[in-house]
């Protein structure tokens, strides 16, 4: 008999993929079970979406700590194992040539912060993190730590545009205003960059003549609803796994990219 996959989920508000998400629990269409729900929104509304399926909560404050630590640097207690020049050579997330003032100030408050995530995390074991809606950018301090086996990361998002177009933190907006004439969504594991792990599942509708952003919003929303409960059930059945892809370009050009693949196969019985 298979064992359900502990799923842990991180929100910051409404949380509609994660009702999506315990609904497909629920009915048997994800081999899992949510072990707990945090949020860094103390006003996140799908707290209580959590807590009618009994699910355990948390809150770790980003604002209150990033607040403090501009106040105050010295109150924000960091963790000791945050090796921050490290952590300043593999970040992503703030580009070449940023101030490295900069860069120490936002590692300091954010690994704080992620600390804290861990800890609180820490209480309730998990064999997968799906961030639904969670608005805070993670840095190698926390992906590292949950993203031990390169074949099998084990931090997923959804994201509210066909990556890589439209990165960020409006998909839907981005592609109305660009005029695009196809929309969509798609899961992906979560890397060092915004937006730019490999890619899982995708999913697509066409933009018609009149559609509004707010249409382009809810049909997206839609197949979100539908992709992302899927997704996890393909891990939940052991299927997929990251794999480094070389190619050859004209002019001795060279790319790489880590991709996922998919097994036909259920290998979870």
């Amino acid at each position: 008999m298979s064992t359900k996959l502990r799923i842990g989920a991180l929100i910051s508000g409404g949380g509609t993929n994660l009702q999506a998400i315990l609904d497909a629990c629920a009915q048997g269409a994800i081999d899992g079970q949510v072990v707990f729900v945090g949020t860094d929104n103390p006003a996140a509304k799908g707290l209580e979406r959590a807590r009618r399926y009994g699910v355990p909560t948390f809150v770790v404050d980003y604002g209150r700590i990033i607040s403090a630590f501009r106040t105050d640097p010295t109150s924000v207690k960091q963790p000791p194992d945050a090796d921050l020049d490290d952590l300043a050579r593999r970040q992503c997330l703030l580009p070449p040539g940023t101030d490295p003032a900069k860069i120490e100030r936002f590692l300091r408050s954010r690994v704080a912060a992620e600390a804290a995530l861990l800890e609180a995390m820490a209480a309730h074991g998990l064999d997968l993190l799906v961030l639904a809606g969670f608005m805070r950018n993670l840095t190698p301090y926390f992906i590292d730590r949950l993203n031990t086996d390169p074949a099998k990361p084990r931090i997923m998002n959804i994201h509210p545009a066909l990556l890589p177009a439209f990165p960020g933190t409006d998909g839907y907006g981005d592609t109305y205003r660009y005029g695009a004439k196809v929309g969509g969504c798609t899961v992906h594991f979560i890397d060092y960059g915004e937006d730019s792990g490999p890619i899982i599942g995708q999913r697509a509708f066409e933009i018609r003549p009149g559609d509004t952003e707010e249409h382009i919003r809810q049909r997206g929303l839609e197949i979100e609803w539908q992709l992302y409960p899927a997704c996890i059930q393909l891990y939940a059945e052991d299927r997929l796994r990251v794999v480094e892809r070389t190619h050859h370009l004209p002019g001795g050009r060279v790319y790489r990219r880590a991709v996922v693949e998919i097994s036909e196969k259920r290998l979870k019985d």
